[in-house]
């Protein structure tokens, strides 16, 4: 009978958030303008502001360097055979070559400049047009702290520097600060797509914590992830994790992180009374959001969500409110975590906060504000500075005692923000109320 109502459900909601997705040909072209509106306007910006006039990528194919493949155009759903970017940048003349050293122009935003029945061997032609422009500085995929702007392989890596001359290897620097600006750094037409992302994400949460979907006593937490994970590939979507469901009710002691972010309560029935938390989120156009929210069901005496539960997510909005009020450009992760748990502590209440940058992967490059087992600082990578035009996943919690539980609860939560600079604001709102689900059985 579940299953039933579920896939009733599923097709009549589903009617309503189709109208925001675009058919796959719309994607594309929309994947293409955001790329190279990226590459015509925001890539030079960051070339001079990281001091690098050269910026050398290399992927062979199903082995992509994670930052090359944001480059790719919406056709080119992998590299082919040895895939070779260069970009070079004359400040004094403001112009940004877009260079394949490849068999191929990759789409209409990089050309090839590789004819290899004159130059049949790719590693002197890629020489060849370095030595042409003589660059100062030539950034190149590697980093020890920043697993996504460490994408040259070895092999590759060996290769390049076996076959350019040492008046090339020379110049060889890490672009580990250009890598990880491509990848956080948001444009306005980005951001205007992140909005209706985050939309639907939120509707997607709607409609599973919904009288439509919960049956208490039958549905269970796993009918919710397969719910949620269905609908998502029925709206022609992904998720770039698997969705994770987890319950507190007054009979059950307060579980560990680890086990609400990784596990969640398998199998588990709903029952009336229980605080219902979600994690999940959505990839779209190559961006990703994650959203942790809260929703109650209620008893049969009850019209609207207990004033103690509502008063415990109040703290939850409010230590949200003191680290996005002490995210400042320029100050570090640690900067932020340390002075926004001071401030949390000096409030009274119990903070964990455990940010983390969101965009073109759901873990994504920027600074690190805590981590769930981190809360001293995180080295390296919490060292790194706030910047602006990013977006993170504000994602922390709250323990809070519940009297009327006689025990304590954690509310969980976790929006996409955005910080502009000098400002931040939700991508498109937050969650300020837990959400009641009344049922009729």
């Amino acid at each position: 009978m579940i299953r039933a109502i579920l896939s009733l459900v599923l097709l009549l909601s589903i009617q309503i958030s189709f109208a925001q997705i675009l058919s796959e040909k719309e994607r594309a072209l929309l994947k293409d303008q955001l790329l190279e509106d990226r590459f015509q306007y925001l890539l030079p910006q960051l070339m001079d502001h990281t001091d690098l006039d050269m910026w050398l990528l290399i992927s062979r194919e199903y082995n992509e360097d994670p930052v090359l493949k944001t480059m790719l155009p919406a056709r080119w759903l992998n590299a082919r055979r040895r895939t070779i970017i260069l970009f070079y940048r004359n400040k004094q003349k403001n112009t940004l070559e877009r260079i394949a050293v490849a068999r191929y122009d990759i789409g209409k935003s990089i050309k090839s400049a590789w004819n290899k029945e004159i130059e049949p061997n790719q590693w002197k032609a890629l020489s060849s047009i370095i030595a042409e422009r003589n660059p100062t500085k030539i950034g190149i995929n590697y980093s020890t702290h920043f697993p996504i702007a460490d994408g040259l392989v070895k092999t590759d890596y060996e290769e390049l520097m076996q076959n350019l001359p040492d008046s090339l290897t020379s110049k060889f620097v890490s672009a580990e600060k250009l890598a990880i600006a491509w990848i956080e750094t948001r444009t306005e037409k980005e951001m205007a797509l992140f909005k209706k992302l985050v939309t639907i994400t939120h509707d997607i949460i709607d409609t599973t914590f919904s009288d439509q979907v919960i049956e208490p006593g039958k549905t269970t937490t796993d009918d919710l992830v397969w719910f949620m994970r269905q609908k998502v590939t029925d709206m022609g979507l992904e998720t770039w994790f698997h969705p994770t469901i987890d319950i507190q009710r007054t009979n059950q002691e307060l579980k560990s992180h680890i086990y609400s972010f990784t596990k969640g309560d398998k199998n588990k029935i709903i029952q009336k009374g229980d605080l219902l938390h979600c994690d999940f989120g959505i990839t779209y156009i190559g961006l990703n959001t994650d959203c942790q929210q809260h929703a109650y069901v209620l008893k049969d005496n009850e019209k609207v969500v207990p004033e103690y539960l509502v008063k415990a997510f109040k703290k939850g909005n409010r230590l949200q409110d003191i680290l996005t009020t002490n995210m400042k450009e320029g100050r570090t992760g640690n900067e932020i975590l340390l002075s926004s748990l001071s401030q949390a502590k000096s409030e009274g209440l119990r903070p964990s906060i455990y940010t983390h940058p969101l965009g073109k992967y759901g873990h994504s490059a920027g600074t690190t504000i805590g981590m769930w087992d981190s809360q001293g600082g995180v080295p390296f990578r919490g060292d790194y500075a706030l910047h602006k035009n990013t977006v993170y996943a504000i994602e922390l919690n709250v323990t809070v005692t519940i009297p009327e539980w006689q025990k304590d609860i954690r509310i969980m939560l976790e929006e996409a923000g955005y910080y502009g600079g000098g400002f931040f604001e939700y991508v498109n709102q937050r969650q300020t109320k837990i959400k009641p689900i009344k049922t009729n059985s």
